[in-house]
């Protein structure tokens, strides 16, 4: 197994997968090589990100639909069409924006409905643990992992320290929609200005800083079941924007949408109280392996109550 490749357990066919990396070639070379180290600044930059992100806008980029779709064998039979009319769903999308922020069929995926557990909020890789503290990797240090660094030392900090926290990241391939894990209402939110780092594993091995060097955006939610959550969405390269969608005036339920991200892969951070939840057992079991565990929307990646 090869340092440079990407591994992670899929729950549902409970095994080891090789991840198939989009612009891994790209990748390496910035944050593996030095000459592309070089480079590493201007791609990280808020402007790069936007132009290219700006590209997918067009209707020229609703060419790469089709290739995409193949090369990571993406299964639309799950997803709504795009805006256009066309006997071949992979001619819908009007650009690939369009097609990057698809919405799965209403019966393709359901939300976990029991009081005890939090349902995964995105479709993605998940990293957890119990608590944040400087012994914990995941899979960087702990102490870029904490949550005054996270917040940017917001007055929101003190709460999360020591509590609970998950971590999913979506590839570009996946589902880019991201959702509540639970009843209830929007205390505060707030954008923190940074770069537009890769968040992809490789990314992170060379730049351990990245998820407090990139831009974030932070929802301070108050939930019915599991206390305060530090709802916190990360740009990362080529993020043309990250939408909110719903109305944070108002309270939201279980599995609404929240929000999604415009072309690149990104990550959702959710911190929490301390002993108030943990993480899902194979979460945590995995992520002290250094293992991320691919979980479907709506399914458990989190209980109520502490394993401490």
């Amino acid at each position: 197994m090869s340092e440079n490749e990407i591994y992670f357990f899929n729950r549902k066919s409970k095994k080891l997968e090789k991840e198939l990396v989009y612009g891994d070639k790209a990748i390496k070379f910035i944050y593996t090589n030095p000459l592309g180290s070089l480079f590493g600044k201007v791609i990280a930059s808020k402007w790069v990100s936007q132009i290219y992100g700006g590209y997918q806008d067009l209707a020229l980029s609703s060419k790469k639909v089709a290739p995409f779709i193949k090369k990571f064998n993406i299964d639309l039979d799950e997803y709504e069409p795009g805006s256009i009319s066309s006997s071949l769903k992979e001619n819908s999308y009007k650009n690939f924006n369009e097609f990057f922020i698809r919405k799965f069929k209403p019966t393709q995926r359901s939300f976990n409905c029991e009081e005890n557990i939090m349902p995964a909020f995105c479709e993605a890789r998940y990293f957890g643990h119990e608590q944040i503290d400087h012994h914990v990797k995941i899979p960087v240090k702990g102490q870029y992992l904490s949550a005054a660094g996270l917040l940017g030392n917001s007055k929101w900090s003190s709460v999360f320290e020591g509590g609970p926290f998950l971590v999913a990241r979506l590839c570009p391939v996946d589902y880019h929609r991201y959702h509540y894990p639970a009843d209830g209402k929007t205390l505060d939110h707030f954008q923190i200005k940074g770069q537009f780092h890769s968040v992809n594993p490789l990314a992170l091995k060379a730049r351990e800083d990245i998820f407090i060097v990139n831009e974030r955006r932070v929802s301070i939610l108050d939930t019915k079941k599991f206390g305060k959550l530090a709802y916190i969405e990360v740009g990362a390269a080529m993020v043309g924007k990250i939408i909110q969608s719903f109305d944070e005036n108002n309270p939201f339920n279980r599995g609404d949408e929240k929000g999604y991200f415009l072309f690149g892969g990104s990550t959702v951070v959710v911190l929490g109280e301390k002993g108030k939840w943990a993480p899902s057992e194979d979460i945590v079991k995995n992520t002290q392996q250094g293992v991320e565990t691919y979980i479907k929307l709506g399914d458990e990646v989190a209980r109520l109550g502490s394993n401490l």
